[in-house]
Protein backbone atom coordinates (compact mmCIF):
# COMPACT_ATOMS: atom_id res chain seq x y z
CA UNK A 1 0.00 0.00 0.00
CA UNK A 2 1.24 3.50 -0.85
CA UNK A 3 1.89 5.26 2.45
CA UNK A 4 1.92 8.79 1.06
CA UNK A 5 -0.33 10.96 3.27
CA UNK A 6 -3.24 11.64 0.95
CA UNK A 7 -5.92 11.65 3.65
CA UNK A 8 -7.37 14.90 4.85
CA UNK A 9 -6.65 15.45 8.52
CA UNK A 10 -7.52 15.52 11.39
CA UNK A 11 -8.62 11.87 11.59
CA UNK A 12 -11.21 10.46 14.02
CA UNK A 13 -11.73 6.76 14.76
CA UNK A 14 -15.12 5.81 16.24
CA UNK A 15 -15.32 2.52 18.13
CA UNK A 16 -11.55 2.48 18.45
CA UNK A 17 -11.44 -0.54 20.79
CA UNK A 18 -13.33 -2.79 18.39
CA UNK A 19 -11.57 -5.79 16.81
CA UNK A 20 -10.34 -3.65 13.94
CA UNK A 21 -9.60 -0.53 15.99
CA UNK A 22 -6.22 -1.30 17.51
CA UNK A 23 -4.85 -2.45 14.14
CA UNK A 24 -6.19 0.67 12.42
CA UNK A 25 -4.80 3.05 15.05
CA UNK A 26 -1.35 1.49 14.65
CA UNK A 27 -1.48 1.96 10.88
CA UNK A 28 -2.62 5.57 11.18
CA UNK A 29 0.19 6.31 13.63
CA UNK A 30 2.69 4.71 11.25
CA UNK A 31 1.57 7.20 8.59
CA UNK A 32 1.93 10.10 11.08
CA UNK A 33 -1.79 10.81 10.81
CA UNK A 34 -2.17 11.21 14.61
CA UNK A 35 -5.78 10.05 14.97
CA UNK A 36 -8.17 10.84 17.80
CA UNK A 37 -10.09 7.86 19.19
CA UNK A 38 -13.64 7.79 20.53
CA UNK A 39 -14.52 4.69 22.55
CA UNK A 40 -15.94 3.63 25.90
CA UNK A 41 -12.55 2.48 27.18
CA UNK A 42 -9.05 3.68 26.27
CA UNK A 43 -7.29 1.97 23.36
CA UNK A 44 -3.94 0.27 23.84
CA UNK A 45 -2.29 2.68 21.42
CA UNK A 46 -0.84 5.86 22.90
CA UNK A 47 -3.02 8.42 21.14
CA UNK A 48 -5.51 11.18 21.92
CA UNK A 49 -8.60 9.51 23.38
CA UNK A 50 -12.13 10.70 24.15
CA UNK A 51 -14.17 8.45 26.41
CA UNK A 52 -17.73 7.80 25.25
CA UNK A 53 -19.73 6.44 22.34
CA UNK A 54 -22.18 7.49 19.67
CA UNK A 55 -25.16 7.13 22.02
CA UNK A 56 -23.94 9.83 24.42
CA UNK A 57 -26.47 12.72 24.66
CA UNK A 58 -23.69 15.34 24.76
CA UNK A 59 -21.86 13.94 21.73
CA UNK A 60 -22.16 17.22 19.81
CA UNK A 61 -20.11 19.04 22.43
CA UNK A 62 -17.40 16.40 22.80
CA UNK A 63 -16.51 15.55 19.22
CA UNK A 64 -13.17 16.89 17.96
CA UNK A 65 -12.68 18.53 14.59
CA UNK A 66 -12.17 15.78 12.00
CA UNK A 67 -12.09 15.76 8.20
CA UNK A 68 -11.77 11.97 7.84
CA UNK A 69 -13.83 9.63 10.01
CA UNK A 70 -13.43 5.85 10.37
CA UNK A 71 -16.59 4.36 11.92
CA UNK A 72 -15.94 0.97 13.52
CA UNK A 73 -18.94 1.09 15.86
CA UNK A 74 -22.14 -0.79 14.91
CA UNK A 75 -23.28 1.03 11.81
CA UNK A 76 -26.85 1.43 13.11
CA UNK A 77 -25.48 3.91 15.68
CA UNK A 78 -23.98 6.08 12.95
CA UNK A 79 -26.93 7.82 11.21
CA UNK A 80 -27.95 9.80 14.32
CA UNK A 81 -24.37 11.07 14.74
CA UNK A 82 -23.83 12.20 11.15
CA UNK A 83 -25.02 15.81 11.62
CA UNK A 84 -22.66 16.30 14.57
CA UNK A 85 -19.75 14.78 12.65
CA UNK A 86 -20.47 17.00 9.65
CA UNK A 87 -20.64 20.05 11.91
CA UNK A 88 -17.12 19.19 13.12
CA UNK A 89 -15.73 19.10 9.59
CA UNK A 90 -16.32 15.56 8.27
CA UNK A 91 -15.66 15.34 4.52
CA UNK A 92 -14.78 11.63 4.20
CA UNK A 93 -16.42 8.65 5.96
CA UNK A 94 -15.30 5.03 5.96
CA UNK A 95 -17.82 2.87 7.82
CA UNK A 96 -17.96 -0.84 8.58
CA UNK A 97 -21.12 -2.87 8.13
CA UNK A 98 -21.29 -6.66 7.62
CA UNK A 99 -22.24 -9.27 5.03
CA UNK A 100 -24.70 -10.44 7.70
CA UNK A 101 -26.94 -7.87 6.02
CA UNK A 102 -27.42 -10.54 3.36
CA UNK A 103 -26.69 -13.88 5.06
CA UNK A 104 -29.08 -13.45 7.99
CA UNK A 105 -32.05 -12.00 6.10
CA UNK A 106 -33.84 -15.36 6.03
CA UNK A 107 -32.45 -16.77 9.27
CA UNK A 108 -34.82 -18.93 11.34
CA UNK A 109 -33.73 -16.84 14.34
CA UNK A 110 -35.79 -13.65 14.74
CA UNK A 111 -32.92 -11.82 16.44
CA UNK A 112 -30.61 -12.49 13.50
CA UNK A 113 -33.24 -11.31 11.01
CA UNK A 114 -33.58 -8.11 13.05
CA UNK A 115 -29.81 -7.53 12.89
CA UNK A 116 -29.85 -7.97 9.10
CA UNK A 117 -32.63 -5.39 8.83
CA UNK A 118 -30.80 -2.94 11.11
CA UNK A 119 -27.68 -3.24 8.96
CA UNK A 120 -29.60 -2.67 5.73
CA UNK A 121 -31.53 0.29 7.12
CA UNK A 122 -28.37 1.88 8.53
CA UNK A 123 -26.44 1.50 5.28
CA UNK A 124 -29.27 3.10 3.34
CA UNK A 125 -29.48 5.95 5.85
CA UNK A 126 -25.72 6.61 5.74
CA UNK A 127 -25.61 6.61 1.94
CA UNK A 128 -28.64 8.88 1.61
CA UNK A 129 -27.48 11.38 4.25
CA UNK A 130 -23.91 11.59 2.95
CA UNK A 131 -25.08 12.07 -0.64
CA UNK A 132 -27.37 14.92 0.46
CA UNK A 133 -24.68 16.68 2.53
CA UNK A 134 -21.58 16.34 0.35
CA UNK A 135 -19.72 13.73 2.41
CA UNK A 136 -17.78 11.11 0.43
CA UNK A 137 -18.62 7.70 1.92
CA UNK A 138 -17.34 4.14 1.71
CA UNK A 139 -19.07 1.18 3.37
CA UNK A 140 -17.05 -1.99 4.00
CA UNK A 141 -18.85 -5.28 4.63
CA UNK A 142 -16.53 -7.99 6.01
CA UNK A 143 -17.40 -11.65 6.04
CA UNK A 144 -16.50 -13.67 9.16
CA UNK A 145 -13.99 -11.56 11.12
CA UNK A 146 -11.31 -13.17 13.28
CA UNK A 147 -8.43 -11.95 15.42
CA UNK A 148 -6.87 -14.77 17.38
CA UNK A 149 -8.07 -14.77 20.98
CA UNK A 150 -10.29 -11.71 20.63
CA UNK A 151 -13.20 -12.35 18.28
CA UNK A 152 -16.45 -14.23 18.88
CA UNK A 153 -16.31 -16.27 15.69
CA UNK A 154 -13.16 -18.28 15.09
CA UNK A 155 -11.85 -17.70 18.62
CA UNK A 156 -15.08 -19.07 20.07
CA UNK A 157 -14.38 -22.30 18.19
CA UNK A 158 -10.86 -22.28 19.63
CA UNK A 159 -12.23 -21.93 23.17
CA UNK A 160 -14.56 -24.87 22.64
CA UNK A 161 -11.71 -26.95 21.24
CA UNK A 162 -9.50 -26.11 24.21
CA UNK A 163 -12.23 -27.04 26.65
CA UNK A 164 -13.64 -30.19 25.06
CA UNK A 165 -11.01 -31.34 22.57
CA UNK A 166 -13.67 -31.89 19.92
CA UNK A 167 -15.91 -29.67 17.76
CA UNK A 168 -19.47 -30.81 16.95
CA UNK A 169 -20.68 -30.10 13.43
CA UNK A 170 -24.22 -29.90 12.12
CA UNK A 171 -24.16 -32.32 9.21
CA UNK A 172 -20.85 -32.53 7.38
CA UNK A 173 -19.99 -28.83 7.71
CA UNK A 174 -19.69 -28.38 3.96
CA UNK A 175 -20.85 -24.75 3.80
CA UNK A 176 -18.22 -22.41 2.34
CA UNK A 177 -16.62 -19.63 4.41
CA UNK A 178 -14.16 -16.77 3.77
CA UNK A 179 -12.68 -15.78 7.17
CA UNK A 180 -11.00 -12.37 7.14
CA UNK A 181 -8.46 -11.10 9.69
CA UNK A 182 -9.14 -7.85 11.56
CA UNK A 183 -5.65 -6.57 10.74
CA UNK A 184 -6.33 -7.00 7.02
CA UNK A 185 -9.60 -5.09 7.41
CA UNK A 186 -7.74 -2.23 9.08
CA UNK A 187 -5.33 -2.10 6.15
CA UNK A 188 -8.23 -2.27 3.71
CA UNK A 189 -10.04 0.62 5.42
CA UNK A 190 -6.94 2.81 5.24
CA UNK A 191 -6.32 1.85 1.61
CA UNK A 192 -9.95 2.67 0.75
CA UNK A 193 -9.63 6.05 2.46
CA UNK A 194 -6.61 6.83 0.27
CA UNK A 195 -8.32 5.67 -2.95
CA UNK A 196 -10.49 8.16 -4.87
CA UNK A 197 -12.11 5.22 -6.68
CA UNK A 198 -13.57 3.97 -3.38
CA UNK A 199 -15.65 7.11 -2.77
CA UNK A 200 -19.41 6.60 -2.66
CA UNK A 201 -19.23 2.81 -2.98
CA UNK A 202 -19.89 -0.24 -0.81
CA UNK A 203 -17.62 -3.30 -0.84
CA UNK A 204 -17.86 -6.87 0.41
CA UNK A 205 -14.49 -7.80 1.94
CA UNK A 206 -13.61 -11.50 2.07
CA UNK A 207 -10.60 -13.38 3.35
CA UNK A 208 -7.75 -14.70 1.23
CA UNK A 209 -9.27 -18.10 0.57
CA UNK A 210 -12.58 -19.96 0.56
CA UNK A 211 -12.80 -23.06 2.78
CA UNK A 212 -15.57 -25.32 4.01
CA UNK A 213 -16.78 -24.87 7.57
CA UNK A 214 -15.15 -28.18 8.47
CA UNK A 215 -11.80 -27.12 6.99
CA UNK A 216 -12.10 -23.85 8.91
CA UNK A 217 -12.56 -25.83 12.12
CA UNK A 218 -9.64 -28.12 11.21
CA UNK A 219 -7.41 -25.06 10.75
CA UNK A 220 -8.39 -23.86 14.23
CA UNK A 221 -7.28 -27.21 15.67
CA UNK A 222 -3.99 -26.88 13.78
CA UNK A 223 -3.57 -23.31 15.02
CA UNK A 224 -3.79 -24.69 18.56
CA UNK A 225 -1.22 -27.40 17.83
CA UNK A 226 -3.89 -30.10 17.93
CA UNK A 227 -4.92 -32.87 15.58
CA UNK A 228 -8.36 -32.03 14.09
CA UNK A 229 -11.26 -33.82 15.79
CA UNK A 230 -14.57 -32.75 14.28
CA UNK A 231 -17.76 -34.57 15.22
CA UNK A 232 -20.41 -34.51 12.45
CA UNK A 233 -23.92 -35.17 13.72
CA UNK A 234 -27.51 -34.96 12.50
CA UNK A 235 -28.89 -31.42 12.32
CA UNK A 236 -31.64 -32.19 14.84
CA UNK A 237 -29.09 -33.42 17.40
CA UNK A 238 -26.88 -30.36 16.92
CA UNK A 239 -29.93 -28.15 17.42
CA UNK A 240 -30.76 -29.93 20.66
CA UNK A 241 -27.20 -29.46 21.92
CA UNK A 242 -27.35 -25.74 21.09
CA UNK A 243 -30.59 -25.35 23.06
CA UNK A 244 -29.08 -27.13 26.04
CA UNK A 245 -25.87 -25.08 25.79
CA UNK A 246 -27.57 -21.69 25.58
CA UNK A 247 -27.48 -21.01 29.38
CA UNK A 248 -23.70 -21.53 29.31
CA UNK A 249 -23.02 -20.01 25.86
CA UNK A 250 -25.56 -17.20 25.31
CA UNK A 251 -24.49 -16.79 21.69
CA UNK A 252 -25.44 -20.38 20.82
CA UNK A 253 -28.41 -20.66 18.46
CA UNK A 254 -29.92 -23.42 16.35
CA UNK A 255 -29.45 -21.11 13.35
CA UNK A 256 -25.68 -21.60 13.75
CA UNK A 257 -26.11 -25.25 12.85
CA UNK A 258 -28.29 -24.50 9.85
CA UNK A 259 -25.63 -22.16 8.45
CA UNK A 260 -22.84 -24.75 8.71
CA UNK A 261 -24.17 -26.31 5.52
CA UNK A 262 -24.80 -23.03 3.70
CA UNK A 263 -22.36 -21.29 1.37
CA UNK A 264 -21.77 -17.77 2.73
CA UNK A 265 -19.47 -16.43 0.04
CA UNK A 266 -18.98 -13.04 -1.57
CA UNK A 267 -16.83 -11.39 -4.23
CA UNK A 268 -14.15 -8.80 -3.46
CA UNK A 269 -12.89 -8.27 -7.00
CA UNK A 270 -14.07 -4.64 -7.02
CA UNK A 271 -12.11 -3.97 -3.81
CA UNK A 272 -9.05 -5.62 -5.38
CA UNK A 273 -9.44 -3.28 -8.34
CA UNK A 274 -10.16 -0.06 -6.45
CA UNK A 275 -7.80 -0.27 -3.47
CA UNK A 276 -5.64 -3.38 -3.94
CA UNK A 277 -7.47 -5.57 -1.41
CA UNK A 278 -5.15 -8.56 -0.75
CA UNK A 279 -5.96 -10.38 2.53
CA UNK A 280 -4.08 -13.33 4.01
CA UNK A 281 -5.11 -16.97 3.69
CA UNK A 282 -6.77 -18.60 6.69
CA UNK A 283 -4.11 -20.11 8.95
CA UNK A 284 -4.87 -18.78 12.45
CA UNK A 285 -2.26 -19.08 15.19
CA UNK A 286 -3.47 -19.37 18.77
CA UNK A 287 -1.79 -19.82 22.11
CA UNK A 288 -1.03 -23.49 22.37
CA UNK A 289 -3.31 -25.35 24.78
Amino acid sequence: MDTENTLKTPVLVLGATSLIGDHLLALLKAEDLNPTALSRRPPTQDICWIGGDLKDPDLDERLPVAATVFALSPIWLLPAALPALKARGMERLIAFSSTSRFTKTDSPDAGERAVAQKLADAEDAVETWCAAHGVAWTILRPTLIYDEGHDENVSRIARLVKRFGVMPLSGKGEGLRQPVHAADLAGGALAAAHAPAACNRAYDLVGGETVTYRVMVDRVFEGLGKHPRSLPMPTWLFGLIMRLAKPFYPGATTAMGARMGQDLTFDSSDAMRDFAWAPRKFHPKFERA
